[in-house]
C-alpha cells in the first residue's frame, strides 16, 4: 500500500541558517559557565523549529506540523481558506477555530486548490489572449 503524496510547504530556509549561526555564535557564551548552558537550547529549538514546521496539503486532508506533534484535518473539516494582512493563510474550520498554515501564503492558494481537487493549473484565459503568437 503507498503512502499519500503531499504537497509540502516550508518555512523559509533562511530561518534555519540564522538559527544554526545562532547556535554556533552562542557555544562560546555557553561554555563559560554550567548556568549559562542553556542559552544553547534558544537557537537549537529555533533550528528544529524552522526545519520541522509547515503545512501538507493532500486530496483528503491537510497536516500541520509544528515544534513538537501534527495536526491532521480532513478537507471536510475546513470552511474556508483565507489569507491575512500580511498574506499568510489560516484555515477557517467548520467548529468556528482558526488554524494557521505555517509556511503557506496567498500566492501559492491555486496550487493548493488544485492538489486538493486533483485538478491541474491552467494557464488563465487571459493571460493566453495577451501571449503573443508563435510565428
Amino acid at each position: 500500500m503507498s503512502r499519500p503524496s503531499y504537497l509540502r510547504f516550508r518555512q523559509p530556509g533562511a530561518i534555519f541558517v540564522a538559527a544554526a549561526l545562532a547556535t554556533v555564535g552562542a557555544l562560546p557564551l555557553a561554555g563559560q559557565s554550567w548556568y549559562l548552558a542553556p542559552v544553547i537550547l534558544v537557537p537549537l529549538l529555533v533550528a528544529v523549529w524552522a526545519w520541522r514546521s509547515g503545512t501538507d496539503i493532500g486530496r483528503d486532508a491537510l497536516r500541520v506540523r509544528a515544534l513538537f506533534g501534527q495536526r491532521l484535518v480532513p478537507w471536510k473539516q475546513v470552511a474556508e481558506l483565507v489569507p491575512d494582512a500580511k498574506s499568510r493563510v489560516s484555515a477557517h474550520l467548520t467548529d468556528g477555530n482558526l488554524l494557521r498554515l505555517p509556511g503557506v501564503y496567498a500566492r501559492d492558494l491555486p496550487v493548493i486548490v488544485a492538489a486538493a481537487t486533483g485538478t491541474p493549473l491552467e494557464r488563465p484565459a487571459a493571460a493566453e489572449a495577451d501571449a503573443p503568437d508563435a510565428q
